[in-house]
């Protein structure tokens, strides 16, 4: 079993699941077409999907299990999951699903990945169970009914009771983490680094904006309002901004994840920083028309919109030129838009909006302040001599 990519004549593209002679798995392959363009997915969806549910596949006929009867025994998977690693689960790897692991092996897989493929086939049997391909005994075997006390506010009923939701049986427990942001040191020492305006933009849109890497490829011309006043545009949104379309005939794969398009108000920085590169822009002939914002200056094909994995290499060779020990990535940027927002004292859902996160508990991670700043609230606490009509 095996992920593979698939083009449809139309040029639009998802990712499903082949069996060891090549042919598609109907089981599989009709739900990843069902998230792609029933629900209308990104392609980068069917593709985790695609490779969770083959993991799935895999160990279901090398333990010679039917994939309904695996569905029944997902503890089973989970602890498989944790401990089988590439040797054992590869896709080139002609072996039985049995795994020994001595006591203190480390695991193979992290919570969040086993959690994470645990969500894609879930999704596979409900949707082979809404099309009559399995029994509707399974669907109670994947969840039980709770309350809804453990999820944000802002997530529940506007009167504040509680309510029922299904809960998944099988989840491991994610332990907290810090979040993975890039210090305003790194994107000070990045902006520094930049070899031009242009890569200077890239990275004070991720970080002063939010912005995937995919939605700042997609942008054109005609998204970003940098007057005060965009209603002559046809805009009623005050002040400078750009709106994040998701668009699906991006020649460069350019992405926007979010269904609903959103606008992010811009920053003095960032407008300067949009004047600066259109001023570049102007200098390279072959670059200064066309409708996408960001496009090739220093190789070919000039003039071409970038691609998103070219957002990761700029990043990685200005962090080498800063010194950094590590490379950023384009997501340690957006986290860092997103903590920043929250220690501000954003509310969840205003962080949610900007970030373009479908459900504010994505934005939950968010809540938690950095150290530095809870230490700093508490000297700022004054001590009982320091208040007014207290005697010493």
């Amino acid at each position: 079993m095996r992920a593979f990519p698939v083009r449809l004549p139309s040029g639009a593209r998802y990712w499903t699941v082949l069996d060891e002679d090549l042919a598609v798995v109907p089981v599989a392959d009709g739900f990843l077409r069902q998230v792609r363009f029933g629900r209308d997915g990104a392609e980068s969806t069917t593709k985790s999907y695609a490779h969770s549910i083959a993991l799935f596949l895999r160990w279901c006929a090398r333990t010679g299990r039917t994939w309904q009867a695996g569905a029944g025994q997902l503890g089973l998977f989970m602890t498989w999951l944790a401990h089988a690693g590439p040797a054992a689960s590869g896709a080139g790897v002609s072996s039985s699903g049995l795994v020994l692991a001595g006591p203190g092996a480390i695991p193979a897989r992290g919570a969040r990945r086993v959690n994470g493929v645990l969500t894609a086939v879930r999704g596979m049997v409900v949707h082979a169970v809404a099309a009559g391909q399995a029994s509707g005994d399974l669907v109670a075997l994947l969840y039980e009914v709770a309350d809804d006390r453990d999820l944000p506010g802002a997530a529940r009923g506007e009167d504040g009771q509680m309510g029922l939701r299904l809960r998944a049986r099988h989840r491991l427990h994610e332990p907290e983490t810090p979040v993975d942001r890039a210090s305003d040191a790194e994107i000070v020492a990045l902006l520094r680094a930049c070899l031009s305006a242009r890569d200077r933009l890239i990275v004070l849109l991720m970080a002063r904006a939010g912005l995937r890497r995919g939605e700042v490829c997609g942008l054109r011309r005609s998204d970003v309002h940098l007057l005060a006043d965009s209603r002559p545009l046809g805009c009623e949104i005050a002040r400078a901004h750009l709106h994040v379309v998701r668009r699906d005939d991006n020649p460069n794969g350019a992405w926007a994840k979010s269904r609903r398009q959103r606008a992010v108000p811009l920053d003095f920085l960032v407008v300067q920083a949009f004047d600066t590169y259109a001023l570049e822009r102007m200098t390279i002939p072959r670059a200064a028309g066309g409708d996408f914002m960001l496009v090739n200056l220093f190789r070919g094909p000039v003039g071409a919109p970038m691609r998103p994995r070219t957002i990761g290499d700029l990043l990685a060779a200005a962090s080498r030129r800063a010194g950094l020990a590590t490379a950023v990535t384009p997501h340690q940027l957006r986290h860092a838009f997103g903590s920043s927002a929250a220690d501000a004292g954003c509310g969840i859902d205003v962080v949610a909006d900007l970030l373009g996160h479908a459900s504010v508990s994505s934005s939950q991670v968010y809540v938690h302040p950095d150290p530095g700043r809870l230490r700093a609230a508490v000297d700022a606490v004054p001590s009982p001599r320091e208040q007014p009509g207290v005697t010493r």
